[in-house]
């Protein structure tokens, strides 16, 4: 068959990036979706020079319609999706009892909502074409909870309610749905995390160390191979043990 194509949201930096260059030297060609387009394009010649071949839309997962013409856009540049990796989220911490409604909504709206509103573009062409790939980027906090995250950890909790419920829709039309959950991991959202707080959760990870997004793009490309056709409504804990 011709080669697969990978969509990947919030493929500007971190993990979405990782996913996207991993995807791309598996042998796919690879959608490289987020708001910064700029980073895109600067992701997307780095992975151009190395043989892959890619294409670049510009997505606000927070707004419906650009899901839907970002997602149209790829699908006809290389003709179909085969493999959706919903990574672009946010966050917008804050303690329940205080916490805005619009940082309620942002964080649900953009990290769920818009997994599942790509998940819909997707959907039905897979299921013409019988063979399908979704992979939903959780987090360690969706199992294990988070003070001072509410939104964010409901969001990524909802993901994983999500994927095991599609994948019991969809598992009959030869389509896998699972979840990576990353624990902690070096990224630009970390980073701003105080030197306090590092060493706490690096104390509670038996391999004493943070996780690369390289970390998270292997256990991607992997849910994405042929090798996991029999894994679907898995949630893959890549975290370096700070939860089992």
């Amino acid at each position: 068959m011709s080669k697969r194509v990978a969509f990947v949201t919030g493929a500007s930096r971190g993990i979405g990036r990782a996913c996207a260059k991993a995807l791309a030297e598996a042998g796919h060609r690879v959608v490289l979706a987020a708001r910064a387009v700029d980073k895109l394009n600067e992701a997307a010649a780095e992975l151009t020079a190395a043989g892959a071949e890619t294409f670049v839309v510009a997505i606000d997962v927070g707004v419906k319609d650009s899901i839907a013409k970002a997602i149209d856009t790829a699908a006809t540049q290389f003709g179909r999706i085969d493999i959706l990796v919903n990574n672009a989220g946010v966050t917008k911490d804050g303690l329940a009892v205080r916490m805005k409604q619009a940082d309620w909504e942002l964080v649900l709206n953009t990290n769920l909502s818009g997994a599942f509103y790509a998940i819909q573009q997707v959907l039905q062409p897979m299921m013409r074409e019988r063979w399908g790939r979704i992979i939903n980027i959780s987090s360690v906090v969706g199992e294990m909870g988070n003070p001072g995250q509410a939104n964010y950890v409901a969001s990524k909790a909802g993901l994983i309610g999500l994927t095991k419920s599609l994948a019991q829709e969809v598992g009959s039309r030869n389509i896998t749905v699972n979840a990576v959950a990353p624990g902690f991991i070096e990224t630009d959202m970390t980073h701003g995390l105080s030197e306090e707080l590092k060493k706490k959760m690096l104390d509670s990870t038996p391999l004493r160390r943070m996780g690369t997004p390289d970390d998270i793009a292997h256990a991607v490309r992997f849910l994405a191979s042929d090798e996991a056709s029999f894994i679907t409504g898995h949630v893959l804990d890549v975290n370096g043990g700070i939860y089992m």
